[in-house]
């Protein structure tokens, strides 16, 4: 028969234990056997005054923003309603049922004040890396890097030529347009004025990298390690290029530092494939490049390209087919490349001419002063473990694919590059945390309530 709910009197003492509540195999449960905050108060304490009334805690506040990024609930105002309300959310934040939950407020006062002040984010990102490295999830032989465009927190419609940007320093100025106008300032050398710079947020690079129309952008900076795609580092930058090739300096440098790790080889695309960052990786860090060499000297018409003159080495210059030289004066231009010319007399009467110089005197060569690292990465393009490491680079482009479709975040809600930072170091955090519970927690039956990792 139809069953009926029972109103009666209300009980006066409930039995009520909120660690029965959550599920054995619960995402947060997973998660919380590989974070340890036991050093974060020694880390913040000199940033804190030793009398007055206790402030939030800080533990609280970082595991509420695990809890945050982990889930893709990135408002702070929801973040506070959804751990209100949610059992598993509670458990993980060390809250009872009936401790209150922080004020939204309390995130913004704390994170643009003491953790951007004693670069706290990265302090709780690197505790997680130390666990993953005690965990064995770090190989610490191959090291791929990507970067991926995130759109900034601006309107599009609200920007004017960098030429026009203009603030009035002496009125009151938005957090992101102090930090812009006071990187402009620390600067060594002026540079070119952007082509266009959004007013609200104007660190944000205007960009059409991934097709389409062009918007303002940070680009997330990821250096992983192959064995199981663990985030090794992290860097938030303009979605430049550029600034994208020299994070990647930055970041082998900063985790051989604090970690003693330097890979093998390292593997990118073709943009990290300049003869520059070629010749960093070889010559200075002494890593194998398994990157597509940047080349536009070979020729698609059918006449004669580079690769078929050969180097000689030792008396520094190239043979043509015909086996002329062709030399160089030894002066690199400005963009350090020497150039290599044939004789004028050996090319007049060459049966080649036509294919190797139809419209000049003789044949020039450009090659950079770094073109024996890009020689050495050629050489590894054929290689098998060349081949096995294109592979491996798809595990950082996941790591994007879940960033944007899991984590949800495909756009910024912190402005300012100090915002970006903030943000990419949570997320990177979030799926480090993710992946040791994915790895090294056994899934159970009730596997199904947790979410993807």
């Amino acid at each position: 028969m139809m069953g009926r709910q029972e109103v009666g009197q209300v009980p006066l003492f409930y039995a009520f234990n909120l660690e029965d509540h959550v599920p054995a195999n619960h995402l947060l449960r997973r998660i919380d056997q590989f974070l340890d905050l036991g050093e974060l108060h020694r880390h913040l304490a000199p940033h804190y005054s030793h009398t007055g009334r206790p402030s939030v805690d800080p533990a609280l506040l970082i595991r509420m923003l695990i809890v945050g990024y982990c889930f893709g609930i990135r408002s702070e105002r929801r973040l506070c309603e959804e751990v209100h309300l949610n059992l598993a959310y509670r458990w993980f934040c060390r809250l009872g049922l009936e401790d209150a939950v922080p004020d939204h407020s309390t995130f913004s006062k704390n994170r643009h004040g003491r953790f951007r002040n004693s670069d706290t984010l990265r302090f709780v990102f690197e505790k997680v890396l130390e666990r993953c490295l005690a965990e064995g999830l770090v190989g610490g032989e191959g090291f791929a890097i990507d970067a991926s465009v995130i759109k900034a927190d601006a309107n599009r419609q609200r920007g004017v030529p960098g030429s026009d940007a203009s603030w009035d320093r002496e009125s009151s100025l938005t957090r992101p347009v102090r930090e812009y106008l006071e990187a402009l300032d620390a600067a060594e050398e002026a540079r070119k004025p952007p082509k266009n710079v959004s007013l609200t947020d104007p660190a944000a690079q205007w960009t059409a990298a991934p097709g389409g129309p062009a918007f303002y952008a940070y680009s997330t900076n990821y250096l992983i390690d192959t064995k199981a795609g663990v985030i090794l580092d992290v860097e938030a930058t303009p979605a430049h290029r550029t600034n994208e090739v020299n994070a990647t300096k930055v970041m082998v440098d900063r985790v051989e530092e604090r970690f003693e790790i330097k890979p093998t080889h390292l593997i990118g695309d073709t943009a990290y494939g300049t003869a520059e960052m070629l010749g960093w990786m070889v010559d200075e860090k002494a890593i194998e490049p398994h990157v597509p060499v940047w080349d536009k000297a070979e020729r698609k018409d059918g006449s004669l390209g580079r690769s078929d003159f050969r180097w000689e080495a030792e008396a520094d210059e190239y043979r043509c087919p015909q086996g002329k030289p062709l030399r160089s004066t030894g002066k690199p231009t400005a963009d350090d490349t020497l150039i290599y010319r044939s004789s004028v007399y050996d090319c007049a009467g060459c049966e080649l001419k036509s294919r190797c110089c139809p419209n000049t005197t003789h044949r020039k060569i450009a090659r950079q002063v770094n073109e024996s690292a890009r020689d050495v990465a050629r050489q590894l393009a054929s290689t098998p473990r060349y081949a096995r490491s294109r592979r491996h680079r798809k595990k950082v482009e996941m790591l994007f694919a879940h960033l944007k479709r899991i984590l949800r975040l495909d756009r910024l809600r912190l402005r300012g590059l100090k915002g970006a930072r903030d943000e990419f170091l949570l997320a990177a955090t979030a799926q480090n945390l993710r992946r040791m519970a994915a790895w090294l927690m056994p899934k159970g039956p009730e596997a199904g309530i947790a979410v993807p990792i």
